[in-house]
Parts: C-alpha cells; structure tokens; sequence
C-alpha cells in the first residue's frame, strides 16, 4: 500500500536493492528516495531487488543502488548481472543505463566499489536526490548529465574530491509503503532523530551523521496519525531516539491513546541503557513489546570509557531492574570483543555482571548478543589493528560455555565474516576485481580467500590497520569532524589503556 499519488513520466528510472524483496520493503531510506522518484511529474520509477527483477535493462535510463551494508556489493553485482549490465562503468557504453548508488556504506568510503559505478551521494540523500532527477531526466549524454551533476554538493565522481551532504531534518521521513510483504510485516517506521551526541569511537552513525539532528514534536505527531491510519504497528527509529527533547511526551502521546482504547503495537529498536524510564518501558508494553534490547558494547568500565561508551556498571543494572520492574518480560544486550586493548580480565567482567544482572533480576530472560569489533572508516578508531580470527572464536567459545554455566543465552556474530566486513570496509578500489572474483565464485568465504589469493591482492592495511601520517582510502571525502579531530580523539581515548 502506498501512502502516496505516485505520478509517471518518460525517463525509466530504477531504484535497486541489493537484497531480497523482504529487506527492501523494510528499509527506510531506500523506500523514501523511491517514493521522491515515484511522485516526481516525468519520472517512471519502478522498484526492483535481488529477488525481483522483471525489467529489461533496455528499458531503463538509470538505475539507482542503496547500499547499507558491506557485503551489499555482491547484491549489486548480482542485479547487474540478471540485468545483463556489464560491472564496470568504463564498459557501459552510451545507450546502457547510467547507474549510481548511495547509502552509509558509501558514505564512509566508496572507494571499493567506486568503478562499479558513474557517480555516487556522498551524505544525506533526500535533497541531492530530487535534484539529481531533475538533471537525469533532461536525458543529456552520460558526459553532460555527469558535468552537471558534479556541481552537487555531495556527488562522487570517481578520482575528484567531495564534500559530504548533510540537511536540516524538516519533513519526517517515514515508511512510504506498508507491506505484508516486509521484515517487519505492516509496519509504520518513523525516523525520530538522526546521528548520536554520544559519539562512541567505533560508531559510523554517530560520526557521519554529525550534527545530531531531530524533528519536531508536532511533526512527529502529525507521522504518528497518518501510519496509525493505515495500520496499528507503529516503530521509532534513530540511534539516539531518547535524546530528543520531547521524548517523554512523544511517549506519552502514544500511551494516552493505547489507555483510550486505541489498539497500537509499538517498537523502539533499543533502548539507551543510561535513560531507561519506568514511563518509556510501561509504554513498550503497553504497546504489546515484551522484550527488547540495551547496548552496553563493551566487557569492563575501563573499556566503555576507551571508546567513549561511557556507562557505569550500576547504571546498566539499574536498567535491567527497570525493565523487569515495569513488565518486560526480558532484554537482550548487545555487545562486542576484541576491541583494542581488550584482555581475559576484560572478558571475564562479562561473566561478572552477568552474574549480578541474573541474580538481582530472578525469572527476567537475559540473552547476551556480541558481534566482532570491526573498525570502520570516518572513526577515532578507523587506525585500529583488527584483532586475529583465532583469538577471537577463543573468547567467543569461552564466553558461551561460562554464560551457560549460569543460565544465560549467547549469541556470537562470526569472527570470519566480521573479518571480512573489515576488509571490505577499510579497502580502496585495489580489491575491486577481488569482488567480482567472489561474486562469480558464489560470495562464499572460501571464496573471499581464493579471490585475494588469486588475484595477490594485499589487504593487511584493512586488518593490520593505519599509521597516523599515512593517507586513507576515504581522506578525499570532505566530512567533519576533521581527521586531526579524530586523531585528538583518539589519543585522548588511548588514556583509558
């Protein structure tokens, strides 16, 4: 159902997604950038995905990718080739579809994927997209449409400098069209805020989506009335959603109308452990929630000050007895190993507080989530050696055996594919080939190691990480904060060491 007039045109535009149809219809900004396409007067915009693309490439005059995710590359590469489009843009000729992409994978370093494609949106897309639409559909040659385009603050064209869009958060960004057919079935996703003032040193969302930005209240409400119209599932979304100003009468508004009869489910991806409320959890069930999640990210006090987490561990407690106090019916905890500086005294404080959560919280479901530490571009940590593969599945096996010992659930992202997110993500445009080997050899992770074998390809500054002084892949990219703030913020962090 699409909660808006789309309108038609002559240019065939495309927005792909690099996944399954189910994944699309669940993502945000991917259905936002569709929806200014689909009601934009001259525009033919179609949807298509990894598992639906029913158009003939000789029907398309440009064709749109947004990427979220690191190993969405193979997604790309795999619509090009049901598409019969060659990978690389210096093999499409004029007459094949001019093809561009976006999203927070490009955003943090492009450089990877950046001859798979004619330009790419450096930031925030939402105004950039309505005027690139404007140009693409002049339907001027490739070389014209890519000169014009090149005047857009946050455009990429490969191998120029580019400064970082960012925009005022004005109109409310919502889910554009609910679907039986996505993750989160029916759905009505509002993007409450964007970035973090937390600025954890791992974080790409804190750190490319500077300045913390929110909408306002009324705007808010306004969102919350039109999704409520077409379905009762309503989700808040924003990395920092709780820092809003008017958080707590956002809440309100919404249980005030659960206790008047009004039947709505509500979600919040995660809950910020140090402003847990008795309010804010008594709504989420209310709104029918009976678990949901608290990041802590790290083992020890020490370590949560090292990446600017900074948590007490009586603050995480008190959030745990919070939430069993006003009627969840259990929380998961999202954390990481293998973050620099890490050590089995670390790891152990894990076992600790698990100890104390469980026995201060009697018949409340406690489940431990930890994924890798992978470092990522655009951070105070993008430096950062990854620790080995080897070391990490040890930590994760001890964790799980002594979480057990204590009746406590565990679950463990893999430490190879972490690995790999790590390559992927901190490369420049010399493993390009490599991608394409993966893609034609099944996107395994043999075949990641035979591709880089094959093709002799060095990726131990991916793994091995940086020295200060040397210059990055992604340093062209015009971002703040400033690579010597970053530099500043990680000296200063290494204090905690």
């Amino acid at each position: 159902m699409k909660l808006y007039t789309p309108k038609t045109g002559e240019y065939n535009f495309v927005m792909a997604y690099p996944a399954i149809e189910e994944f699309a219809l669940s993502s945000l900004g991917y259905l936002w950038l569709y929806k200014i396409a689909d009601e934009k007067q001259g525009i033919n915009a179609v949807r298509i995905s990894t598992d639906n693309v029913s158009i003939n490439f000789k029907e398309v005059d440009s064709l749109a990718f947004s990427l979220s995710f690191d190993f969405d590359c193979l997604g790309v590469l795999e619509v090009l080739d049901k598409l019969s489009i060659p990978f690389y843009a210096k093999d499409r000729n004029e007459y094949l579809p001019l093809i561009f992409a976006g999203g927070p994978v490009i955003t943090t370093n492009p450089k990877p994927y950046e001859a798979f494609f004619d330009f790419m949106i450096i930031g925030d897309g939402e105004e950039i997209f309505d005027k690139i639409l404007d140009i693409l559909k002049l339907k001027l040659s490739k070389k014209e449409t890519l000169n014009q385009l090149s005047e857009l603050e946050g455009i990429y064209i490969p191998n120029k400098q580019c400064k970082k869009a960012s925009v005022s958060l004005n109109n409310v960004i919502y889910t554009p069209i609910i679907s039986e057919k996505s993750y989160f079935k029916n759905t009505f996703i509002i993007e409450v805020s964007r970035g973090c003032m937390n600025r954890c040193a791992f974080c790409t969302a804190s750190f490319t989506n500077l300045p913390y930005r929110y909408y306002e209240y009324d705007k808010i409400i306004d969102a919350i009335e039109l999704g409520l119209k077409h379905t009762n599932k309503i989700a808040l979304l924003g990395a920092q959603i709780s820092a809003h100003p008017q958080f707590n009468d956002i809440m309100s508004y919404i249980r005030n109308k659960i206790e008047n009869g009004q039947n709505i489910e509500l979600g919040i991806s995660s809950l910020r452990t140090d402003s847990v409320t008795a309010d804010t959890v008594k709504t989420l069930v209310l709104g029918g929630q009976k678990h949901s999640t608290i990041a802590i990210e790290a083992a020890s006090e020490r370590l949560r000050k090292f990446i600017n987490k900074n948590l007490t561990e009586e603050q995480i407690l008190n959030a745990v007895k919070i939430a069993k106090d006003n009627g969840l019916k259990g929380l998961k905890i999202y954390s990481m190993i293998g973050i620099p500086s890490e050590t089995y005294t670390d790891i152990e404080e894990f076992i600790s507080l698990a100890k104390k959560i469980k026995n201060e919280n009697k018949g409340f479901n406690i489940e431990f989530s930890f994924s890798t530490f992978v470092p990522k571009p655009q951070t105070p940590l993008q430096w950062s050696k990854r620790e080995d593969i080897k070391s990490l599945e040890k930590k994760q096996k001890f964790l799980e055996k002594e979480l057990s010992k204590i009746g406590i659930n565990s679950k463990f992202s893999s430490a190879k594919w972490d690995y790999w997110q790590t390559v992927l993500s901190r490369s420049d445009e010399n493993i390009t080939p490599a991608l394409v080997e993966i893609y034609n050899n099944g996107g395994k992770i043999g075949a990641y190691k035979k591709a880089i074998k094959g093709l002799n390809i060095d990726i131990t500054k991916s793994v091995e990480g940086f020295d200060f002084n040397e210059e990055l892949p992604w340093d062209f990219i015009e971002m703040p904060p400033a690579k010597q703030i970053l530099i500043n913020e990680y000296k200063r962090l290494c204090k905690f060491v």
